[in-house]
């Protein structure tokens, strides 16, 4: 297992194309001037021993080199030790409702952004809890089982969108009943599960489903995104906006929060409903009850004893660094009975 200490010097990396754009230029410069100088044929009398090959070949060192240093400014780290490690906390599951009405624009960016901000924020605000996310429209599926890793949680989060369910609709029945089998501690005292959604589209039955998911000690909150006046869902091309969704009079469909549902849920499992069109308001109210919540022992699997693996890159950087300054433009007289790139023709 490795990790990254400082990802931030990737960026570095952009140098490297404009280096070889750099290169061209010059390289082409020097074509035309040779040129204007002497003709192709005279100009390879006169310095027969001018490579072309030695030269690509140096910057490609170079880069190489360059490319190796920049590594080592990012510094991987290698575990070298799964140990077992004893931590408290609680179980939070994210059921992210990603049916098309939560691309509606009606709160900035959109309403699923803007639930995705949340779960985002309620993260970063946990500590030892551990973390799961599921997916729902007309079908629910796990995004992310439940894990100590929050980075991961939020690389996933990011990612979530309409097109990773199958069918459009809200589910939410199936997301509650998905929900269960994410609890796989018995032990495990506190089980939050957080609903994020515009609470269109709900089935009639979700309210005993979530009173019976609160029966088994499952804790239920749900948070509302999107504005009661509503909005249409736009259609979107490569990110360029082509059109609204319509209904099939030909009529724009205006999606609305609906936040009586939503707050039904939450009643019917003895839970709390959140407005979630102002990110700090649901992720501190979270954040309180969770923190308030006892905590459980649980056991987890980690690398440890992450040792720096910069060295090696800064040799190998050097490496080719050092044979890039020794090695010269002029052709090898090995390389001329080679000939690879035609330049004795």
């Amino acid at each position: 297992m490795y990790k990254l200490e400082e990802p931030i010097y990737f960026y570095l990396f952009a140098i490297i194309p404009v280096i070889i754009v750099v290169f061209l230029l010059v390289l082409w410069w020097k074509k035309r001037t040779q040129k204007k100088f002497a003709s192709v044929v005279t100009f390879a009398k006169i310095a027969p021993n001018t490579s072309t090959f030695k030269s690509v070949l140096k910057l490609v060192f170079f880069l190489v080199g360059l490319s190796f240093l920049i590594l080592s400014l990012v510094n991987p780290k290698m575990g070298t030790k799964l140990k077992t490690v004893k931590r408290e906390g609680v179980d939070v599951v994210f059921a992210l409702d990603v049916s098309k009405s939560m691309l509606a624009e009606d709160i900035a960016p959109n309403r699923l952004e803007k639930a995705k901000q949340i779960i985002s924020k309620t993260i970063d605000k946990l500590g030892s809890d551990r973390v799961g996310i599921i997916i729902y429209a007309g079908n629910a599926y796990p995004l992310l089982p439940i894990t100590t890793d929050h980075a991961a949680a939020k690389m996933f989060l990011q990612n979530a969108s309409p097109d990773m369910v199958s069918s459009q609709g809200t589910a939410i029945n199936e997301a509650l009943n998905l929900a269960k089998t994410y609890y796989d501690n018995d032990e495990q005292t506190n089980r939050f599960l957080i609903i994020i959604s515009d609470g269109e589209d709900h089935q009639e039955e979700t309210k005993q489903v979530a009173q019976n998911i609160a029966n088994e000690g499952v804790k239920v909150y749900t948070v509302g995104v999107g504005t009661e006046k509503g909005g249409p869902i736009p259609i979107k091309l490569n990110g360029a906006l082509i059109g609204y969704k319509k209904d099939r009079m030909g009529e724009t469909v205006i999606t609305q929060r609906k936040p009586d549902v939503l707050q039904g849920i939450a009643d019917a499992a003895d839970g709390q409903y959140f407005d979630g069109n102002k990110t700090e308001n649901p992720v501190e109210a979270i954040e309180k009850i969770i923190g308030n919540a006892q905590k459980s022992e649980f056991e987890t699997k980690q690398f440890s004893d992450y040792k720096d693996q910069f060295q090696w890159f800064v040799a190998i950087g050097l490496l080719f660094l050092i044979l890039d300054m020794f090695l010269f433009d002029k052709k090898t007289k090995w390389l001329k009975k080679v000939d690879l790139f035609n330049e004795e023709s």
